[in-house]
């Protein structure tokens, strides 16, 4: 009897419990039946497994339990075709059974037959599956690499809306500062045209005093 451990969970008794319970799983398993063979492995009950899993690892296990499901779903699929495939092999070869029968010295030739045109007519299904899965990757393709071309243009344009941006705040501060000594032009213009007004006024006379021009 495998006794039962109590001391602390370590790092290799992690991933036993993470690599065993992620294969039952993807194997369509129970979780339960994984805890018990942790538990058998490393000598701990499996509700301590159970509970290790649940408040402990399966935090760090998220994305691998998702891919895990994923596979469980894709066997589970794989083994429904299968059984799909093995039915309608049967049936074709059934369907032909009065032909079969009727006719005891070709019995073992016709049943080949029928199994070959089931697979001939099986193999050009798939193809045409494959060529259609082929197409949906060509333009997957196409459109990934249209994305790639706007995504590249829309940086671009951001680059030159950014570099136009840029040029209208330096021609517009270039315009404020034109604005300003054109205004300081015209205020030195119209005193000097006061001074001169006031020199035209006022003459000086011989004793160096100035008197009005009327």
């Amino acid at each position: 009897m495998t006794a039962i451990r109590q001391d602390a969970w370590s790092e290799e008794d992690d991933l036993i419990l993470a690599e065993v319970t992620l294969r039952h799983i993807r194997e369509g398993s129970t979780q339960l039946a994984a805890f018990e063979e942790v538990g058998e492995r490393i000598g701990r009950t499996s509700a301590a497994c159970g509970f290790r899993w649940n408040s402990s690892v399966r935090k760090s296990y998220e994305e691998a339990i998702s891919i895990a499901k994923s596979q469980r779903q894709k066997r589970s699929y794989l083994k429904k075709q299968t059984s799909s495939r093995g039915a309608q092999v049967a049936g074709f070869i059934i369907g032909d059974g009065e032909e079969i029968y009727g006719n005891e010295g070709a019995e073992n030739s016709l049943s080949i037959d029928a199994v070959i045109r089931f697979l001939r007519q099986w193999k050009g299904t798939h193809q045409e599956a494959g060529r259609q899965l082929k197409m949906l990757e060509r333009d997957l393709r196409d459109k990934e690499e249209e994305l790639s071309e706007l995504r590249a243009e829309n940086e671009r344009l951001s680059k030159e809306v950014n570099t136009a941006q840029s040029d209208y705040r330096v021609v517009n501060d270039d315009y404020k500062a034109l604005i300003q000594i054109m205004d300081r032009a015209r205020r030195l213009a119209f005193l000097s045209e006061e001074e001169e007004e006031i020199k035209n006024r006022f003459k000086m006379d011989a004793n160096g005093n100035l008197e009005r021009i009327e």
